[in-house]
């Protein structure tokens, strides 16, 4: 495993994050998710990624479970703050009340007293930044968080939270975007400014959901039991890139992956992490094996000439447009 700092910030992860959206207390039974999680420490990774809505808060619960016994100082846990966590008007957003109420949920199923990095889920456009930011900090400030991230937000949205936080003498060190080699909408706006005000990126999905291991082909339907055919969520992330051209072009990149060494899963992974602003790269699992396959993309680096045989054959098909970023901003403010 390679180790990065978080931004310009003292705090280092491993390059390889492991997260539990849609697997953890939903996708795959807890025996297995420990399996994972066990996994992931095997393999020398320390940085464990969730938020309180995974899985209706269980994710939390069972990443708690799996990691106890720990050696807590040795991991670096995060968790977020903002999508519905109950059927309450304030059991959402990020009001001071909705986060106060949901790191002390968030520390309870976690079995832990600190979480390493709290992010804010989403930008709330009801909610006054300043309320926002002066809540994060007094849960800094009362050691229930060491530092502050946000994710998917735009980078004026960083920038203005940034100036917040340097007033209020708080650490923001991360974003948390979408991220991969068919999905590059932080590369004009967001990267820049974050590169600027010290921020790293923790990006998810650098696998595209599944679509960058080249399992699902052009005119076939999917694989039983893959992303694809999951009535859960997952089916609905990825069907933006179930479409022949963007499996074709995946298909050429096998090549590509032969001569580097790796698979397609682990030349994507890889990808993201030639970007000198991605801290670490998360991945997901519902095996233990996914696990040991895709950390062998850590330390790995790209020649040059094959990042820009991989642009020349995923670009037609990529998003690249900044605007993209703010795609699920919330609406206004409740009447």
């Amino acid at each position: 495993m390679e180790f990065r700092h978080l931004g310009r910030s003292g705090l280092v992860i491993s390059e390889i994050a492991y997260g539990n959206w849609l697997t953890h207390g939903s996708q795959v039974e807890e025996d297995a998710a420990t399996a994972c999680v066990h996994a992931a420490l095997d393999a020398g990774i320390t940085t464990f990624d969730t938020a309180d809505v995974y899985a209706a808060t269980r994710a939390e619960s069972v990443l708690g479970r799996a990691l106890a016994g720990q050696r807590r100082e040795g991991l670096e846990i995060f968790t977020k703050v903002y999508w519905p966590t109950g059927p309450g008007k304030n059991d959402t957003g990020l009001s001071r009340k909705h986060i106060m109420e949901s790191i002390n949920g968030s520390l309870k199923r976690l079995q832990t007293d600190y979480v390493d990095l709290y992010q804010a889920h989403r930008y709330d456009s009801a909610t006054p930044l300043e309320e926002t930011m002066v809540a994060f900090a007094d849960i800094v400030h009362s050691g229930k968080a060491h530092y502050i991230g946000v994710s998917e937000w735009t980078a004026d949205q960083i920038r203005a939270a940034h100036a917040l936080a340097q007033e209020l003498r708080i650490p923001l060190v991360s974003s948390q975007p979408q991220y991969s080699a068919l999905w590059r909408v932080i590369e004009a706006e967001v990267v820049p400014t974050c590169e600027e005000l010290g921020l790293g990126q923790i990006v998810w999905s650098p696998i595209a959901q599944g679509v960058l291991t080249g399992k699902y082909l052009p005119g076939q339907q999917p694989p039983a039991g893959s992303r694809a055919t999951d009535d859960k969520g997952g089916a609905n992330m990825i069907s933006r890139w179930m479409r022949d051209d963007v499996l074709e072009r995946v298909q050429l990149l096998q090549p590509l992956a032969a001569e580097a060494g790796l698979t397609l899963a682990q030349l994507a992974v890889a990808w993201v992490l030639q970007n000198q602003n991605v801290s670490a790269a998360i991945i997901g699992a519902s095996r233990p094996e996914q696990v040991a396959e895709n950390v062998k993309a850590a330390g790995v680096r790209l020649d040059d000439w094959l990042l820009k045989a991989m642009d020349e054959i995923l670009s037609p098909v990529a998003e690249f447009d900044p605007a993209r970023t703010a795609q699920n901003a919330p609406a206004g403010r409740v009447n």
